[in-house]
Order: C-alpha cells, then sequence, then structure tokens
C-alpha cells in the first residue's frame, strides 16, 4: 500500500494490552536478574564533545541495544481472526451476503484456516530471528511488478525554514547534506539513541540510560519495560541508508553498501556523484559541500536525451531487462555508483507555489529528475520546498520519520551554511563526477516508451486538498474524542453522502513495537461509523444528545481497534500469511475465493497520518482506480486532508466538500453537546 503508516502515539489502555501479551514472558525474569548482569563500572560518555559536529547525538546507549530482546510479533488466535474480519465485514454486506460470509469463514475456521494456521504457527517457531509477517510482506511488495511510481512511494514534505534566506535551494541543500551526514555516521557509530516509547519519565532519565547500556542486550527490553520504557524495533534502520531497489525478473532485491561515502545528485536529468566524507571518515566542511553543489547548480549542459530516471517508473520486469541490458553495454560501474549511493538528492528547476504542484512535484515529479528505486531521495525545488520521497519495500516510514524529525530539527536549531556564506574557493570539478551512460537504439527505445508510460500513468492522477481551520486537535481533547477518530469518522461520513455506501478502509498502523514489526490495518469502516453516518443524514430529526453518544462509540471502537493493530492484533496480516502459505501449498481457500473477501481488500478509502512538527504535507495515490488516496494532518488549531483520486471514478472534489460538510456537522453537535453539560453544571 502506498501509504504513510501511522506511528501511533501508544493510548493508555494498550500498555496494559500489551503486558497481557508478553507479561508472562516478563514474569519469567525478574528484576534482580537483569540489574545483576550490570557490572559495577563507573559511568562515563562514550566520547568527548570535541566530536559533536561529526554525529548528531551521541547516545551512551547503542542504537540497536534492543533489538535482540525484543518481543515477537504475536500470531493472532484464529478465532479473533475470524470474529475480526466478520466484524469488518458487517458494515459492507447486506445480510444475505453477510450469512454466506459468515458460513465460509466459520468452515475455513474449522477446517483449512485451522490447518493453516498450524502450519504457520509452526514455521514461526523455527524462525524466531524474525517475525511470520516480514517474509511474506517483503515478498509482496518486491514481487509485484507495477510501477513503483504511484502505486507505492509516497512522500512527506518538509515545513519550511522560517529564517530569513534559508530556503535558498543552495543554502537548504547544503545544510540538508551535513545533516543528513550526521544523522547516518551516528547510525553507522551506533551512537543514535533507540527508538523508545517512554511510559512516564523514569526510562527518560540519565539513570536510565547509564544502568541499561550495561544490561545485556538479551535481556535490555526487559530492563527497559521495568523502567517503564517500550523500545521499538529498528531493524528498518539498516536499509535507510546506501539501499537500493534493484529490478529482477519475477522478484527484485534490495541492496545495501554501507560502505559508500558518496552522495547521489540528479539535476536536470543528469546525475553526480561526490563524496560527503573523507579517506578518514570525518563529514567534509559544509563549505567544500556548498561548493560541490554550486558547482552542479551552475552547470549549464541541456538535459539528456534519454534521461534515465524513467526507466524505474517502468513496469519491473521491463526495467529488470533494460537494466541488464545497460550493463551489458558497460555501464556496470555508473550503476553501481547510483545504487551504492547514501541517497539520492534531486535538486529540480521547477517550483511548488501550492498544496496541488507540490504533492505533483514530490509524489512524481517529472520523472527524468527522480531515481525512484533509491531508499529515499530528497526533493529540494528552486524555491527551497523540500521533500521525501521513499520506495517502500525495505521499509514503511519508521525511519524515514526518524531521519526526517531529526535532520529537520539538526538544520534549524544549528545550521551549518547560512545565506552570508560563500561556497569554498576550490576547484570542485575536481571532486564532482558527472556520471556518462552509454546507451544503444534498444536503450533509447526503452527509455523513450518508459518516458511514455510514465506520463500516462500520471497525468490522469487528479488531487486536492482541504486546510480546516475553525477547529483543531487541542479543541478535540476538549471533546474528549479522539482527534484521529474523528478524522476517520469524517473520512466515512464524507463517503458516504458522496456515494450513499460504505467502502473498504485501510489505516496503515506501525508495529514497530515487536521485532521485524511491519503494520497491521485498522480497519475504519465499522458498524459505528455507519450508524453515525446514517443518523447524520437525518440530522435534522436527530437528538443532538443522541448524535453526540454515537460520535463517541465511533471514537471508542476507533481507539480499540487502534490498540488492537498496534499489538499484532488486527485480522489483515493474519489473513494474509494464511493465503500466501495456502497458495504455496496450492490450496484455495473458499475464504479466499469468496467475492466479499475481494471487495473489502479492494480498498476504496487508503488513509493515513503522520504526526510530526517537520511535516507540512504528505501524500500518496489511490491504491485502486475507483479509490482515494487520502493523507491527512492533526494539528493543534487545525485539520487537513491531501486527497488524491482518478477522476474516472469519483470527484476528489466533492468528496472533499462531503467531508468538510460532515467536519461542520461533528464539530456542530460536539460544541452544543459540550455546551449543553456545562450550562447542566450551572
Amino acid at each position: 500500500m502506498a501509504a504513510l503508516q501511522k506511528i501511533p502515539t501508544y493510548q493508555p489502555g494498550l500498555i496494559p494490552a500489551y503486558r497481557r501479551l508478553y507479561g508472562l514472558a516478563s514474569r519469567h525474569i525478574r528484576k534482580e536478574q537483569i540489574f545483576a548482569a550490570v557490572p559495577c563500572t563507573s559511568v562515563q560518555g562514550r566520547f568527548k564533545s570535541s566530536r559533536s559536529r561529526e554525529y548528531l547525538q551521541e547516545s551512551i546507549v547503542p542504537s540497536y541495544h534492543f533489538q535482540p530482546s525484543m518481543p515477537r510479533l504475536p500470531v493472532p488466535k484464529l478465532s479473533d481472526t475470524c470474529s475480526r474480519y466478520l466484524a469488518s465485514q458487517g458494515p459492507l454486506l447486506d445480510s444475505q451476503q453477510y450469512a454466506e460470509t459468515a458460513r465460509i469463514t466459520k468452515e475455513f475456521e474449522a477446517k483449512e484456516g485451522a490447518e493453516l494456521h498450524k502450519e504457520l504457527g509452526a514455521m514461526n517457531a523455527q524462525n524466531k530471528h524474525t517475525s511470520y509477517i516480514s517474509g511474506p510482506w517483503f515478498d509482496m511488495y518486491l514481487k509485484s511488478r507495477v510501477s513503483v511510481v504511484l502505486n507505492y512511494n509516497p512522500f512527506m514534505s518538509f515545513v519550511d525554514d522560517p529564517k530569513a534566506g534559508y530556503t535558498d535551494q543552495l543554502v537548504r541543500a547544503t545544510n540538508f547534506v551535513v545533516s543528513s551526514a550526521r544523522f547516518l555516521k551516528c547510525l553507522r557509530a551506533e551512537l543514535l539513541k533507540p527508538e523508545i516509547f517512554h511510559l512516564g519519565e523514569r526510562s527518560k532519565s540519565k539513570w536510565f540510560e547509564r544502568i541499561i547500556r550495561f544490561v545485556p542486550s538479551s535481556l535490555s527490553w526487559y530492563g527497559a519495560y521495568l523502567a517503564n520504557g517500550y523500545p521499538l524495533d529498528m531493524s528498518q534502520y539498516k536499509n535507510l541508508f546506501n539501499s537500493t531497489r534493484i529490478p529482477r525478473p519475477g522478484r527484485d532485491e534490495i541492496v545495501v553498501d554501507d560502505t559508500a561515502n558518496h552522495l547521489l545528485v540528479i539535476r536536470n536529468g543528469h546525475m553526480y556523484v561526490f563524496d560527503v566524507m573523507d579517506a578518514d571518515g570525518n563529514i567534509k566542511p559544509a563549505a567544500e559541500l556548498h561548493a560541490y553543489l554550486s558547482h552542479i547548480l551552475s552547470d549549464q549542459s541541456l538535459p539528456p536525451s534519454h534521461p534515465l530516471g524513467y526507466l524505474t517508473a517502468e513496469n519491473r520486469d521491463t526495467w529488470a531487462s533494460l537494466r541488464q541490458k545497460l550493463e551489458d553495454c558497460g555501464n556496470g560501474a555508473a550503476l553501481k555508483a547510483v545504487d551504492s549511493a547514501i541517497f539520492c538528492l534531486c535538486l529540480d528547476d521547477s517550483t511548488a507555489d501550492n498544496v496541488d504542484s507540490q504533492t505533483r512535484l514530490m509524489l512524481h515529479g517529472d520523472g527524468a529528475n527522480r531515481w525512484y528505486d533509491k531508499s529515499f531521495s530528497l526533493i529540494v525545488d528552486k524555491n527551497g520546498k523540500a521533500a521525501v520521497n521513499f520506495e517502500h519495500a525495505w521499509g514503511d516510514g519508521v525511519a524515514v520519520l526518524r531521519y526526517f524529525n531529526e535532520v529537520f530539527d539538526d538544520m534549524s536549531i544549528s545550521p551549518n551554511v547560512s545565506p552570508s556564506c560563500k561556497p569554498a574557493d576550490i576547484d570542485a570539478s575536481e571532486h564532482v563526477r558527472k556520471l556518462e551512460f552509454k546507451l544503444d537504439g534498444v536503450l533509447e527505445e526503452g527509455i523513450q516508451t518508459a518516458k511514455e508510460n510514465f506520463f500516462s500513468l500520471v497525468t490522469p492522477l487528479d488531487l486536492a486538498a482541504l486546510q480546516y481551520t475553525k477547529y483543531g486537535k487541542n479543541d478535540l481533547k476538549k471533546f474528549k474524542i479522539s482527534p484521529d477518530s474523528l478524522m476517520q469518522l469524517a473520512i466515512q461520513m464524507g463517503y458516504h453522502r458522496l456515494t450513499g455506501k460504505s467502502a473498504g478502509t485501510y489505516e496503515s498502523c506501525s508495529t514497530a513495537a515487536f521485532k521485524h514489526g511491519r503494520t497491521e490495518t485498522v480497519r475504519s469502516c465499522t458498524a459505528e461509523t455507519r450508524q453515525c453516518s446514517l443518523a447524520f443524514d437525518k440530522v435534522d430529526s436527530a437528538n443532538v444528545t443522541d448524535l453526540r453518544q454515537l460520535i463517541q462509540a465511533c471514537s471508542d471502537k476507533h481507539n480499540s481497534l487502534t490498540r488492537n493493530a498496534a499489538m499484532g492484533q488486527g485480522w489483515d496480516r493474519h489473513l494474509f500469511a494464511l493465503r500466501t502459505l495456502a497458495e504455496k501449498n496450492g490450496t484455495s481457500p473458499a475464504l479466499f475465493r469468496d467475492p466479499a473477501y475481494a471487495a473489502i481488500n479492494h480498498i476504496i478509502l487508503s488513509t493515513s497520518t503522520l504526526s510530526s512538527h517537520a511535516v507540512n504535507l504528505g501524500g500518496f495515490a489511490p491504491v485502486v482506480p475507483d479509490g482515494f488516496g487520502i493523507g491527512y494532518a492533526i494539528r493543534d488549531r487545525e485539520l487537513g486532508y491531501n486527497v488524491t483520486s482518478y477522476p474516472a471514478s469519483h470527484s476528489v472534489r466533492d468528496f472533499l466538500q462531503c467531508v468538510e460538510t460532515s467536519l461542520e456537522d461533528l464539530f456542530k453537535v460536539l460544541h452544543e453537546s459540550n455546551k449543553a453539560v456545562n450550562q447542566s453544571k450551572k
């Protein structure tokens, strides 16, 4: 799914659920056992402050310290999965359809499903180094033959730098490169702070850090648990830098070369590389990197007649064949330089003046100035607007968002170059290498076809945004309603008002609380949201108190679904793993042939949000031709949606108008209900 997954801000009810899941395991290890493993050693900082400019952080707790003892993603009980699946089907089916699907599901639970579940459990027990979903999920992405553009790669754009002059393209790009190098060095040296969800202050303390770093990694997670800290999986961080998806026939592969210290820069369709670090591994002076980028921006070469970037937007088998042809023509070394680069920096000559143009530029761009296969590309336009577009197979956004936030903060608080800085007085051409590719007629024809296919793919995409400034997160807290649940409810009500129907809905939720966790789906279309949608269609005759109770019921249900998803207790990943296993065994249970199963997985409403002070905008394309790609933001004083669709289905503007009307109706009820409660207290 080309969506930014929700990284949950864990609610109070989630932690008891976490303890219930792993309480038995944790009771096998007593606090005395953990702290008896800590040596009596005087604690000193790992590094002196003189090295601080090389590293964005200098954590005394190694980055991957908790990884070996991370709890494993649980395989849900089959009975629970089937019950949850039927609950999600309820609002989408009529009584006759539901009865048939319920019969099929019960038979599956008793027969084929039970055998598959047993087999999955045995495989999971034999692979304790990973999660049961990791392999199938990688295969889902890497075996897909469609273009990664729109189908998989999402984007997140940065908030503008408020300081005057710092959004200059050269200044901002240089600061991004230096701060990114500082982040990379932290990660390579394991000086980046481990990702921990803190429930309270104990696990945030210096005392905790000084003790926990001496707890053996085989026990460290439990030590954090006892201090009310919950470490999150960081396995995806190893694919963040120097990583590329390589097209192969039938199944792509992810290749990482963490020895490389060079950056890939694409401008005007031309590719350049230069080292960000010197031979000793030290980050080069900011003034030199400033000079390298200035040299690239001053290159007046005409755009290449056949930009290779289009190939990365092609059908994966087609691209695999053409890539092999590129290598056969003597381009292996140049391709290796692209593949092994730390990341890709795209310096665009175009500008994004509004939300729509920014979404188009950052989501797909012109195709010539991109290399969509890189783990992530940092895009900086002519006016300094910046975003990250990332390939989705290697990770789900956890590592990308951490990079995004840390780099934004670093360059905002302590930028390495200012608008008044001058590039170093050096001959940058001695350090910057322009990549040249040898193309024959077959490759030129392939690139031209890829270009035509690219524009055929992206041109039909329609998009629009809604900025709702009347209320925000602060107001919803006063109303005691989950902000995320209300945003999802407005989506459900908006779609119902547009079409008169409910639809299969996908809200991605991270399962990073577990080793090699990926995501689980929050099925936001529920019996409660359908009932609420129907009631608001008759809002003139409805009682405010009744409507308020329906909103609360939707919020409570959504919170419960989110807690279950974050704990790996949804139904989507479990059934996906069972279906994958059935296909491997050459069987096809009736459940997976049921039209209702196909319909609920035809995701009309693909939704996602990311909460970050550094994110200005995020977006992705619909996952089906008649669907919507709905990115949304929840801020203290405003709410927003950024929506994509294909006009052959429904108008994105009509949909957003229905969503806005739904927000108005919801807040009117919340306000009136709150007013009535306050008056009753007087």
